[in-house]
């Protein structure tokens, strides 16, 4: 299995990202959402220029898996998982899993004592497994169609003091 690697977002991977978005809804969600929903859904990186600038708003980071740009998730606010995509030829090879600790630390680190996200259908199982747990499921309107996911949540441990000398 590959390492993962990650970096931070800079706007020169827009273009990537709307691609990674725009694959793992048509293809990872296709059991979970039909033509319509996905369709609706995968529009929102129709603007990759707003795309981006949603991306760079939030602190975003890429997943790296030989040199390829497999993934991307964002943390808004502080405590908020935003957006959360990995490619459909790099799904379960640990890039989602290191973006959500990855952000787990970083929501930590900034005082967060809880994390949450707005979990798809496809990507519930892997925030379960990161230790979220389900609050609430959701119908969101996305263009025309109504798509739904659910609200999930992970207690942060308390942020370790700094070490006195």
């Amino acid at each position: 299995m590959s390492t993962v690697a990650l970096r931070p977002y800079v706007p020169a991977d827009a273009r990537r990202c709307a691609e990674i978005f725009r694959l793992s809804i048509e293809e990872l969600a296709a059991e979970d959402y039909d033509a319509d929903q996905r369709e609706a859904w995968a529009s929102r990186a129709d603007d990759e220029e707003a795309f981006g600038a949603r991306l760079g708003a939030a602190l975003t980071l890429l997943a790296v898996i030989d040199g390829a740009v497999a993934g991307f998730a964002s943390l808004k606010g502080g405590d908020e998982i935003d957006m959360l995509y990995v490619g459909p030829e790099f799904a379960r090879r640990g890039a989602g899993g290191a973006l959500i600790e990855a952000l787990a630390k970083l929501a930590q680190a900034r005082g967060a004592k809880r994390l949450t996200a707005e979990a798809s259908e496809v990507a519930r199982p892997l925030f379960e497994r990161q230790g979220f747990t389900a609050q609430k499921r959701n119908l969101v309107r996305v263009g025309d169609q109504w798509l739904a996911n659910t609200t999930m949540t992970k207690t942060l441990d308390a942020a370790p003091s700094p070490a006195k000398h």
